[in-house]
C-alpha cells in the first residue's frame, strides 16, 4: 500500500517558497509543490493567477472573521477540501467550470447533510468535513429516513 506514496514523484513533496504582495505587504508562503499545483488549478478555473487566488482567500477569510495565524495551513486545507469536494461530486472535475459559478450554500448544505446523516444513523461523521458544523438534530420521518432539521433549527 505505501508503495503508492513512497514511490511517487519526489518533487511533489519538495517545498517551494513564493513571495507575494497582499495589500502592499510583501510576504512569503512556503508550500509543497503538490499544494502549489492544486492552488494553480483552482485559480485557473476562475481566471485568476495564484497570487490573486491567495489574496482573495485572505480577504474573504478576514471578512468572515477567521484567525489566519497559520495561513499556510489554511491554504493546505483549501487544497484538501477542493479535492474532497471533487470526490463527493460537489465540485465538478471539469476544470472549465469556474468554482465561482457553483452554489456554495447548496454545497455546504449537502456537506452538512452528510454529517447529519452519519450522526443520525450512528455512523461516525468524517471529522475533516464535519467538525466545524454544529450538528443540529434532524427530523426523521416514520420510515427512518433523514428529512430536514426541525423548524426551530431551520429558522435559527
Amino acid at each position: 500500500m505505501c508503495e503508492l506514496f513512497i514511490k511517487a514523484n519526489v518533487s511533489l513533496w519538495e517545498s517551494t517558497t513564493r513571495s507575494l504582495r497582499i495589500d502592499g505587504m510583501v510576504t512569503s508562503v512556503r508550500l509543497e509543490n503538490f499544494f502549489w499545483s492544486r492552488l494553480e488549478e483552482i485559480a485557473r478555473r476562475d481566471g485568476m493567477n495564484v497570487v490573486q487566488l491567495i489574496t482573495k482567500l485572505y480577504h474573504e477569510s478576514i471578512d468572515a472573521g477567521h484567525d489566519l495565524g497559520n495561513f499556510t495551513s489554511f491554504l493546505r486545507v483549501c487544497c484538501g477540501r477542493y479535492l474532497d469536494l471533487q470526490l463527493t461530486g460537489d465540485i465538478p472535475t471539469d476544470p472549465s467550470q469556474p468554482i465561482a459559478s457553483l452554489n456554495a450554500d447548496s454545497i455546504l448544505g449537502r456537506e452538512r447533510g452528510r454529517c447529519h446523516q452519519a450522526d443520525a444513523f450512528g455512523g461516525k461523521p468524517d471529522v475533516s468535513s464535519c467538525e466545524g458544523f454544529a450538528l443540529q438534530p434532524l427530523a426523521v420521518n416514520h420510515e427512518g429516513d433523514q428529512a430536514r432539521p426541525p423548524r426551530s433549527a431551520r429558522s435559527a
